[in-house]
């Protein structure tokens, strides 16, 4: 039996609530595994944890929520977009949390080496990048392409200042052997949070598809290093600093 367009409709405003919840629980989960991070607190690393499953359960009910829309009505083609982007949204919001675990795990691997939190500025980095997953909700909701296309433009902001953080460490690291694994892992947050950016990016681009019907790559694709690439960085940055 189909929906009214009325029910329908609340339905997909219904959706819209679960979908800011979610994002606003893996934007929470982001800024706690940095804080973790700089102080050096176990016990919010383990909220950051039992956060992330809380967001996965959210993951799998918004999909469910989408499903029964599809299943229950015969949408139009703006509410396919809506419904699509949605279920895209939510893979790039899990994907979220995720990094924001690697960041929490990062912090806990750290609590017992030599407290070198001031190397580079980790909390900037991530203010940013949540300012991205902000902005990109918030086009979603208020269907903003200019807000879109602001978040695409941020994007080439944490490029750069993640390219500066990563140049710091290198120095750091060739300058100090002791400095090397400590280095090591913040390259991998430095990149954790770079991705959260470009996750962020996703959901701007999906919004630019549901509104205009097209689905365009706003952002420039001159991403500096894969994980495998930062990996090796730091795999060779620890060769090097043991034999000094």
């Amino acid at each position: 039996m189909l929906m009214t367009r009325q029910a329908f409709d609340v339905e997909l405003q219904t959706l819209e609530t679960k979908l800011l919840a979610m994002a606003s629980l893996a934007e929470s989960m982001v800024a706690d595994s940095v804080d973790a991070l700089m102080k050096r607190d176990m016990a919010i690393v383990e909220k950051v944890l039992q956060t992330d499953d809380e967001v996965d359960e959210m993951d799998i009910d918004i999909e469910h929520h989408c499903l029964r829309l599809l299943a229950l009505q015969q949408p139009m083609a703006s509410d396919l977009r809506i419904i699509g982007t949605a279920m895209k949204m939510i893979t790039d919001i899990e994907r979220i949390g995720d990094y924001a675990v690697d960041i929490a795990k990062a912090a806990r691997k750290l609590q017992t080496e030599p407290d070198h939190v001031s190397l580079i500025d980790i909390p900037k980095l991530a203010q940013s990048a949540r300012k991205m997953l902000r902005e990109s909700i918030e086009a979603f909701v208020k269907r903003d392409l200019e807000l879109v296309l602001q978040v695409c433009e941020e994007d080439d902001l944490v490029d750069q200042l993640y390219r500066q953080m990563r140049a710091q460490l290198h120095e750091i690291m060739q300058q100090d052997s002791s400095k090397v694994v400590y280095g090591s892992w913040l390259l991998l947050v430095a990149h954790y949070i770079e991705r959260i950016a470009d996750h962020s990016v996703n959901i701007a681009e999906r919004v630019w598809f549901m509104e205009k019907g097209q689905l365009e790559h706003l952002a420039k694709r001159h991403k500096s290093g894969t994980l495998d690439e930062v990996y090796a960085e730091a795999q060779l940055h620890h060769q090097n600093g043991s034999h000094h």
